[in-house]
């Protein structure tokens, strides 16, 4: 799944994670692609898993 850097920065704000919400948009490509970046997400708390049934509540998937 391939999902815009500001959704994450999004879920990681909206989490509290300021500090992670401030490396990630240093260090995330402008598109993430959750399979090929799991191990880059999981640097930041995020479980590719847990951010598609985050990103499908805030699409109404």
């Amino acid at each position: 799944m391939q999902i815009d850097k500001k959704l994450i920065l999004q879920h990681l704000d909206g989490l509290g994670k300021h500090d992670e919400a401030a490396r990630a948009h240093d260090e995330l490509p402008d598109t993430v692609d959750t399979d090929t970046h799991a191990d880059l997400l999981a640097q930041f708390g995020i479980d590719p898993g847990d951010m598609r049934g985050s990103l499908g509540a805030l699409f109404g998937k």
